[in-house]
């Protein structure tokens, strides 16, 4: 390893944790396989049922990684704190979000996520868009040079300034290369299980359960972690996809175009 790789390893990787199963294990590998210390971010979203079950699920992940790999515990910094609600509006941003958004469905996090690290000049938060998650077919196909798994990948220079640019310019894209069935057995190859299944993904917790409607429930189905939620959910989640769901998505059409 060279002088300038060996500084950039000690430097602290930040990362986007929320407790949940892609960014856990990330966390887990810089951790216990690079040997390298972690700052992680959380941003506070007040009107998220689910914000105080995934600070109570990270709080209880950092006992476990300190019970077990005191040294590694060691490593991980304390998590910087900001809330959604005090993010800076960027209308230039938000601008190319509701852009890509006319073009296939990505959450509404990437917009004020962008706008948070534009408004605190953070660059190189690792972002856990892995290769089943709709934000990869926006992102993976525009990035060159490195391999999106990497740190630091660079853009196609076409896309300089383009709507991608503008909300993904922030971020490295770790496990972009990785599905969430890739993950859980690399977790299970280095002894990580226990602590995956710590991690927390619903956001309309039901009696402290998965709901199996929202759609994180409904993307970990998909993807192939479905055992994840309870049976009972997952029908009712089944039923609620079939029905209510097709009729939110059209109202939400509806009023994208009237707003236009």
């Amino acid at each position: 390893m060279s002088h300038a790789d060996e500084q950039a390893h000690r430097k602290p990787a930040k990362i986007l944790w929320t407790g949940g199963w892609d960014s856990t294990f990330q966390l887990l590998r810089l951790l216990l396989l690079n040997q390298r210390p972690v700052e992680p971010y959380y941003l506070i979203d007040e009107d998220r049922p689910s914000t105080g079950t995934e600070l109570q699920t990270m709080k209880r992940i950092r006992q476990r990684i300190r019970e077990l790999e005191k040294p590694a515990a060691d490593l991980l910094r304390p998590t910087q704190y900001f809330s959604v609600s005090q993010i800076p509006e960027n209308s230039k941003i938000t601008r190319a979000y509701n852009t890509l958004r006319e073009k296939q469905f990505i959450g509404g996090q990437y917009d004020w996520l962008a706008r948070y690290c534009q408004s605190q000049a953070i660059s190189h938060l690792q972002l856990c868009i892995h290769e089943d998650d709709k934000a990869a077919a926006i992102v993976g196909p525009i990035l060159a040079g490195p391999r999106p798994d990497q740190e630091s990948p660079t853009w196609g220079r076409e896309y300089l300034g383009s709507d991608e640019h503008l909300i993904f310019r922030w971020f490295d894209f770790p496990v972009m290369t990785l599905t969430k069935t890739d993950m859980l057995n690399l977790a299970k190859q280095h002894g990580w299980s226990e602590i995956m299944n710590m991690t927390w993904f619903c956001h309309q917790p039901w009696n402290g359960k998965p709901c199996g409607s929202c759609n994180p429930c409904r993307y970990t189905i998909e993807e192939g972690l479905g055992w994840r939620i309870p049976l009972h959910r997952r029908v009712i989640g089944n039923l609620h996809a079939c029905s209510i769901r097709p009729v939110k998505a059209l109202a939400r059409t509806i009023r994208t175009k009237l707003e236009h």
